[in-house]
């Protein structure tokens, strides 16, 4: 076994799927709570977050949907299951909390879906799926919060429901670069095509 992690998947798990013809784009979870360095959810990613604005002007402008991912509970968070019960910093996420708004600089506008879930991925147990093949979409540009949390599930469920994921490396974060990294390897290997935001802006700016 090869000790260089390149040379180890060459030629096993470097193959490209391409864009699609009818992309939406969709940013994940980027609320408050990983911009307020008081919340234990803090990450430094407001770079990721104006990569991502940068895209959704680009969308906007091409008439691609944007759709954008929270995570809000009941109070009790009784409906948030193992997850709620597993990942502690949750409990920032129940519905009225500040640190469940929208970040600085991101609103939505009236015509941009919100999907709010209670787990990881934008999918699992939400309309996203019958929503998106409704329009005729067959492609995610995935954005988001974090690369190693809800950015990956909601590749993966993209993937098992055959949408083609694009994972945009410049506009997803997370708390530290190791996780992050594994993760957009482990993406870009077996589930979606991992890019950067200029190549993905040109692919929009052609549309």
């Amino acid at each position: 076994m090869s000790d260089n992690l390149d040379a180890n998947y060459a030629g096993v798990y470097n193959n490209r799927i391409g864009f699609g013809k009818k992309p939406a784009l969709v940013l994940i979870d980027f609320v408050e709570a990983y911009f307020d360095p008081e919340c234990d959810l803090y990450a430094d990613v407001e770079d990721e977050l104006a990569s991502a604005i940068r895209l959704v002007e680009i969308a906007r402008a091409k008439g691609i949907p944007v759709i954008y991912t929270n995570v809000v509970y009941n109070k009790t968070g009784f409906n948030g299951g193992r997850f709620f019960q597993k990942a502690k910093p949750l409990r920032h996420m129940v519905e009225g909390s500040p640190l469940g708004a929208w970040a600085k600089g991101l609103a939505p506008a009236e015509n941009e879906l919100v999907v709010s879930k209670q787990y990881p991925s934008a999918f699992f147990g939400t309309s996203l799926s019958s929503t998106l093949t409704a329009a005729g979409i067959d492609s995610v540009i995935l954005t988001g919060l974090t690369t190693s949390g809800c950015v990956r599930a909601s590749c993966v469920d993209a993937c098992s429901y055959g949408f083609i994921p694009i994972v945009v490396a410049d506009a997803c974060g997370d708390r530290h670069e190791a996780p992050h990294n594994a993760n957009l390897f482990d993406m870009n290997a077996k589930y979606a095509d991992v890019v950067s935001e200029q190549e993905v802006s040109e692919y929009m700016n052609s549309l």
